[in-house]
């Protein structure tokens, strides 16, 4: 699954470059999925389902059509993006996130020193009165604008797995993130998205940094070497949890 953030200020495009570009990537064919940053509640009002939001941390609303689901608890966006089953899952908002990279929405120029975290790709923004289009790379309400930058979500968007193991040689995963950026490492060189142990809960990898990966894996096979047909080779097991 790969991850790109469209982050900026209100005003600034992110909600119309985000629905642009979903719709171009679905054209194409790719499996689309949206996490949106918002910071008021969720507004139910005067609905069956905000009742049960008052004292449930987990609502679900099912429809003939579609179906919603309310986590109270804070989840971060690893574990969000978990239930998606997409190709590209686009973030719209989340400035501060480190593990992947962005497209900045600008309204002036100052706001680059602001939103700029060096895991930009490019820019992208209105053509209005007193704006220089020389501000940003990409005008949100050109269509052809909108298919190169989906060539750049396709091509040079990633998720870093958050571990901050320092495997990599980096102290977290922002290091290395910066440099996949530049175009001086890529996702093989995170050994968390390719350790020698693959877990998963319900058909979803669990995300291991090497050492509980290699913990995991020396425990299992120190219990199975003494068995009656054990041979050295790749190990499947599946558990079943009432």
């Amino acid at each position: 699954m790969r991850v790109i953030g469209i982050i900026g200020y209100k005003k600034s495009g992110k909600t119309t470059l985000t629905l642009k570009l979903s719709d171009e990537l679905t054209k194409r064919g790719y499996k689309v999925a949206v996490v949106k940053h918002i910071n008021e509640d969720l507004d139910l009002a005067n609905s069956d389902t905000s009742k049960y939001k008052e004292s449930l941390t987990q609502v679900a609303a099912i429809t003939p059509k579609e179906s919603l689901m309310f986590l109270k608890n804070k989840k971060n966006l690893e574990e969000i993006i978990k239930y998606f089953e997409a190709d590209i899952v686009l973030i719209e908002g989340f400035k501060k996130e480190k593990t992947f990279p962005k497209i900045v929405c600008l309204r002036e120029e100052s706001e680059k020193a602001e939103l700029f975290d060096r895991l930009q790709l490019c820019t992208a923004g209105f053509v209005s009165k007193g704006v220089d289009p020389k501000l940003y790379d990409f005008n949100i309400l050109n269509d052809e604008d909108i298919k190169k930058i989906a060539e750049i979500a396709i091509s040079k968007s990633f998720k870093l797995p958050n571990l901050n193991c320092g495997e990599c040689g980096y102290e977290d995963c922002y290091g290395l993130a910066q440099e996949i950026v530049k175009g001086n490492k890529t996702l093989e060189d995170c050994p968390s998205l390719e350790p020698s142990t693959l877990v998963k809960v319900d058909g979803k990898i669990v995300p291991m940094n090497p050492f509980i990966a290699k913990i995991i894996k020396n425990t299992i096979t120190g219990l199975l070497s003494p068995l009656k047909g054990f041979t050295k080779g790749d190990i499947e097991i599946k558990i079943k949890q009432k």
